[in-house]
């Protein structure tokens, strides 16, 4: 029985005392460095939570009368469903969380906030065993000893992100900015913020080459500096429409309404170049629960007005610059669109509109959109500035 093998299922407790059920991802010498039975702590899948809360026990955690055996294990079926992921390929999958079942960093400093980290991120080798980094909120810097961190602050002068401010705005007394930084132009920021989002972000693939990225990072202003609270990320020239690759807030400053604030500062900037966009796909559960709120509510805020009653699919993505598939998608899921002889008909009566409008929620942190001073990425100017 003992040691636990990697893949036995067991119940083991949670933090509210309770147990439920996990798989075993990995397990290692204890911290006496004794290989005997007793001496193993074990890295563990919760299968009811998210992979972010996996942790390391030890057997004193465990049920061990609960410990299947192998032949209960050849009963389960070869692949389980996973809801979560289920857009995802499988085999990608499989081998993604091969390369990233066990977290390495466990906790970061971020200015004022410290944050456990949910995901493991391919941190360079140096890295590997600190179990805390300590990042420059202003350069993103991040270092394995706090008096690292505190020596670099003090040579410091940059308490901004590089890049432009193209954005910024007063709003329920916080003010808020954006910063358009090129992947090419501030390669080691950008790196390194790939690095800090990967921490809480289960399937973003790190590009080590952000040349061909445009971040957009979201920043509170005080009289200290600007303080990164998130960001999104696009191609600076995207084949299928992509007004968006990435997205993270960070655990610190989530439900506060950035969220929303940073889809609709995407489409914002869609507006602005006069392109349809649509965010990178597959998208997670989370971030379709997130676009279909953003989605209805700006259909819905439209097909409310009395003066628009007679509007066309296309009418709609030219006012918003939503992808017509994405509008059908989410009338679809409103139960707000027939199909009858060839075309889509909106049936959407006042008092059903009003309802799930209601339901979608709060807009979040609203973005003003006469405060952007943008001009959009010239690919033909950048050429030209390339070949000299």
């Amino acid at each position: 029985m003992l040691p636990l093998d990697v893949g036995a299922r067991v119940s083991c407790r949670w933090r509210d005392g309770q147990m439920y059920p996990v798989r075993v991802i990995e397990r290692r010498a204890g911290p006496k460095g004794v290989l005997g039975q007793e001496e193993y702590e074990y890295y563990v899948h919760y299968e009811q939570f998210n992979r972010r809360l996996d942790t390391w026990v030890t057997i004193a955690d465990m049920d061990l009368d609960t410990a299947e055996t192998d032949d209960d294990k050849k009963k389960r079926k070869a692949e389980e469903v996973d809801e979560e992921h289920a857009d995802f390929d499988p085999n990608a999958l499989r081998e993604h969380e091969e390369c990233t079942k066990v977290r390495n960093i466990l906790s970061v400093e971020l200015g004022r906030h410290q944050m456990d980290t949910w995901y493991f991120s391919p941190f360079p080798p140096e890295y590997t065993t600190c179990k805390k980094l300590y990042f420059c909120e202003f350069t993103l810097n991040f270092f394995k000893r706090k008096e690292q961190l505190q020596r670099h602050l003090r040579k410091n002068e940059m308490y901004h992100p590089p890049g432009d401010e193209i954005y910024r705005n007063e709003t329920r007394g916080r003010t808020a900015a954006f910063f358009e930084i090129d992947g090419k132009k501030d390669k080691i920021f950008c790196q390194n913020l790939c690095y800090l989002a990967k921490l809480f972000l289960d399937h973003k693939t790190l590009y080590y080459d952000v040349d061909l990225f445009l971040f957009y990072v979201l920043c509170e202003v005080d009289e200290r500096g600007y303080h990164i609270v998130g960001y999104f990320s696009k191609e600076k020239c995207s084949e299928e429409g992509y007004n968006l690759a990435c997205i993270l807030t960070l655990p610190a400053y989530q439900r506060k309404g950035y969220g929303k604030m940073l889809i609709s500062f995407s489409y914002e900037l869609s507006k602005k170049e006069g392109k349809v966009g649509t965010p990178e796909r597959p998208l997670s559960d989370l971030g379709l629960v997130s676009y279909r709120g953003y989605w209805t509510r700006e259909l819905l805020a439209i097909l409310k007005d009395p003066s628009r009653a007679v509007m066309s699919i296309k009418d709609l993505s030219e006012l918003t610059m939503i992808k017509t598939e994405d509008i059908i998608s989410t009338l679809q899921h409103l139960n707000l669109l027939a199909y009858q002889k060839g075309a889509y008909v909106i049936c959407a009566a006042p008092e059903i509109i009003e309802k799930h409008l209601k339901e979608a929620g709060s807009p979040g942190v609203e973005v003003d959109p006469s405060k952007l001073i943008w001009t959009p990425y010239n690919a033909e100017k950048e050429y030209q500035n390339f070949r000299g």
